[in-house]
């Protein structure tokens, strides 16, 4: 497994090493040691998700407040999307800023987005299948987010806006100055 450092602290692109034949191919897709000796970072996963998507859905920004914030690690099963992590941390040199990375089924890259982030994703194939670990439990009531097209954070989503397609709570998200800092 290959580990990329991004412009992020904590945040960091893992690349599993394929092995492929006339066959088809095999890949390790997350082995905890593996993860923690090669990143230094420590942590419990405990939920896994998945979504669905077509082309131009945008999930996001998202991000849980309080105890129940997550890091997550995300990958792509099948597609591609582009995936966008925005760092919310009170003091972070890095605070305010975003990476964006194209995560697809030829690639196999993951990102590992800690606790701290705002993270979303649009999809830019005609589907794609979105998997996710987290290492915390969802809970309802602490569910934030920001908009996805705030002008302070002025991310390029590579998808035409009139073809972004938001679901009705992603639509009303506040802005980046609106939302208080994590930590």
């Amino acid at each position: 497994m290959e580990i990329e450092k991004t412009a992020l602290e904590g945040c960091v692109i893992l690349k599993p090493t394929v092995f492929a034949d006339d066959r088809g191919a095999f890949f390790e897709s997350f082995n905890q040691s593996v993860f923690e000796i090669s990143t230094g970072i420590s942590t419990n996963f405990v939920q896994d998700n998945q979504s669905l998507s077509s082309f131009g859905v945008l999930r996001g920004l998202h991000f849980q407040t309080e105890e129940f914030a997550q890091a997550k690690l995300v990958r792509v099963i099948k597609g591609e999307v582009l995936d966008v992590a925005v760092d919310i941390r009170k003091g972070s040199k890095t605070f305010g800023k975003h990476i964006s990375i194209v995560l697809n089924d030829k690639n196999n890259k993951q990102l590992f987005v800690p606790r701290g982030f705002a993270h979303g994703f649009v999809t830019l194939s005609k589907q794609a299948i979105f998997a996710y670990k987290c290492d915390n439990y969802y809970q309802r009531s602490a569910e934030s987010g920001i908009l996805y097209n705030d002008t302070t954070l002025n991310i390029d989503w590579k998808v035409p806006t009139n073809e972004i397609k938001l679901s009705d709570k992603d639509k009303i998200l506040p802005t980046f100055d609106q939302v208080e800092a994590y930590g």
